[in-house]
């Protein structure tokens, strides 16, 4: 039986934005200071900022696109669908698709600025092993969302993490 709603498509957008925009934060704070407070203050900004743009982006695109569904649903009925069964579904959906989409990109966010808090000595080398580790499990979720393989889906994130720590330090903001 398929869920009613299935917001895993903005658990895994969200959580990939997190690790992999505030990774960068990170490595490129760590570069100007090895003040933790500092690069601390530097992701959670980053974190907050990506949390609600994704937030605000998934409300504006959903509401968007699943009320242009409704609009055109109206049109063969004669009907305006406005306070309906079906128009609280759509609504509910846009709600959990936002939450799901700002609360996974505030929860990815903190992987790698945990590290920060709790480590004195190479919090910068597992922040980046630790961001990895993270988007390997997240892959594995999409493999098996996808009904493929684990392996090749968590091989592909994990590419995708060292691609983003290769590009940011080849810009030398390491």
């Amino acid at each position: 039986m398929k869920p009613k709603f299935d917001q895993s498509r903005y658990i895994i957008l969200g959580s990939i934005d997190g690790v992999l925009a505030v990774l960068g934060v990170v490595i490129g704070a760590s570069n100007v200071s090895s003040n933790p407070d500092l690069i601390i203050n530097a992701a959670l900004g980053g974190a907050l900022a990506l949390a609600m743009t994704n937030g605000i982006g998934s409300y504006l695109a959903e509401s968007a696109v699943e009320y242009g569904h409704l609009a055109d649903l109206e049109k063969p009925l004669l009907r305006n669908l406005e306070s309906t069964s079906l128009e609280k579904e759509i609504h509910n959906k846009i709600l959990y698709d936002t939450l799901a989409h700002g609360g996974s990109s505030l929860i990815g966010s903190l992987v790698p600025i945990l590290p920060f808090v709790f480590l004195e000595n190479y919090a910068l080398e597992v922040s980046v092993g630790l961001s990895i580790i993270v988007l390997a499990a997240l892959g594995m979720f999409s493999g098996k969302i996808a009904r493929q393989n684990l392996i090749l889906h968590s091989v592909r994130m994990v590419g995708l993490g060292i691609l983003v720590v290769i590009v940011v330090t080849a810009f030398g903001l390491t």
